[in-house]
């Protein structure tokens, strides 16, 4: 037991300076692009005064500061455990000890597939997929930041290279399909939404408005709801794809706290927003989910003390989806689990679907055939679950 909590300390710690990661300043952490972490200071140290290029003391593999970028999912770990969270108990009750493959799964779901892994994947932010080819689209911080897998898990194409030209991504921080097949990307780097075709052409960059622009999904009409985190708004946004001309964006819903997640019920339109709450002194934050019908009326939430009222442990949610029967679904990174929250005039129910062999969970989308997908930035994979 105690080196497995040596472990689960080790990953908020900078491996060079064995400092504790924090959420700004010389301490926050910064990925490299061969996929290693180090703190900023550590970053600066290692390259110098100018722009002078560093090399990674873990693999060797040479680049410059300027081609670092923020470890997100570090820093919503961070987030997650607050202030205190390196302390005590913070750590083993956050990540929780069952991030390896131990113990059943519930009875009729089961693992199929894993794809991607590191090397493969670095650092993954969002997963979507394309119900009409059964393609997924994973954004993650690697050299070419869009990976798409084929139906029977084979890397089809990867695009989207760190750079200023157009089809170039800085930061993903989600990804959606739209039902035409186009790959839309929310940049965090710059601010904007792009989207590509399948083999990585862009077609279309919206730069103008936004403030953070970070979660998104795609519409049966192939419109596209994205949440602006820092502007506190939910938009929609229209667009001729294949011809690269957009033609409306406008905010649908305004005054959210701090909103990332989103996803959209194919079946009923309705929309499910995950808002991230501030800590309120020496607590940790805490997430909301809050369900808009199709004509953006609020038809249901709950929160995390709300959760904690028919769950002891606490539940800090990272994505939502919609299943076929227009259920919510949440992962939940406090019990590396997948969680079905019910429909949402029956919030808050509490129903596990994978309760074991997640160890930190980022990302969920349903394809055509009713498979789960989940995506786990712990290990760096895409999972796939379907009904035995």
């Amino acid at each position: 037991m105690a080196a497995e909590n040596e472990a689960e300390l080790s990953l908020l710690e900078c491996r060079v300076c064995f400092e504790r990661y924090g959420p700004g300043g010389q301490r926050r952490p910064r990925n490299l692009p061969c996929g290693h972490v180090l703190c900023q200071a550590c970053v600066g140290a290692l390259s110098g005064s100018g722009s002078r290029g560093l090399e990674c003391p873990f693999c060797r593999r040479a680049c410059r500061a300027a081609e670092t970028s923020d470890c997100l999912p570090l820093l919503q770990l961070l987030e997650v455990l607050g202030p205190a969270g390196g302390g005590g108990g913070g750590v083993p009750s956050a990540l929780g000890r069952s991030g390896g493959a131990e113990g059943p799964l519930p009875a009729g779901l089961g693992l199929r597939l894993a794809l991607g892994g590191w090397g493969s994947l670095v650092n993954p932010t969002g997963v979507a997929a394309c119900r009409r080819s059964g393609r997924l689209a994973v954004a993650h911080d690697g050299k070419k930041r869009i990976h798409v897998f084929g139906p029977s898990g084979g890397c089809l194409w990867r695009f989207g290279e760190r750079g200023d030209a157009g089809n170039d991504i800085k930061y993903p921080l989600d990804v959606t399909v739209t039902s035409d097949g186009h790959v839309v990307v929310t940049d965090g780097g710059d601010r904007s939404v792009k989207a590509f075709d399948f083999e990585g052409r862009g077609v279309l960059a919206v730069r103008e408005g936004f403030r953070l622009p970070w979660g998104l999904d795609a519409t049966p009409e192939s419109e596209v709801i994205l949440t602006d985190s820092e502007a506190g708004a939910l938009y929609r946004l229209t667009a001729d794809f294949k011809t690269g001309r957009l033609k409306k964006c406008r905010v649908i819903r305004s005054q959210l706290v701090s909103p990332r997640g989103v996803a959209v019920c194919q079946t009923s339109g309705a929309v499910a927003v995950i808002e991230h709450l501030k800590a309120q002194g020496p607590n940790s934050g805490s997430t909301r989910v809050k369900i808009f019908s199709a004509e953006m009326d609020l038809v249901g939430q709950v929160d995390s003390f709300g959760l904690n009222l028919v769950f002891p442990s606490r539940i800090y949610a990272t994505a939502v989806a919609f299943d076929k029967e227009g259920r919510v679904i949440v992962t939940d990174v406090c019990s590396q689990a997948v969680i079905c929250l019910g429909n949402p005039k029956e919030f808050p129910i509490f129903n596990p679907l994978i309760s074991h062999g997640l160890s930190y969970p980022v990302g969920l989308t349903y394809t055509a055939n009713d498979s789960l997908v989940v995506l786990d930035s712990g290990d760096h994979s895409v999972k796939i679950y379907s009904s035995t």
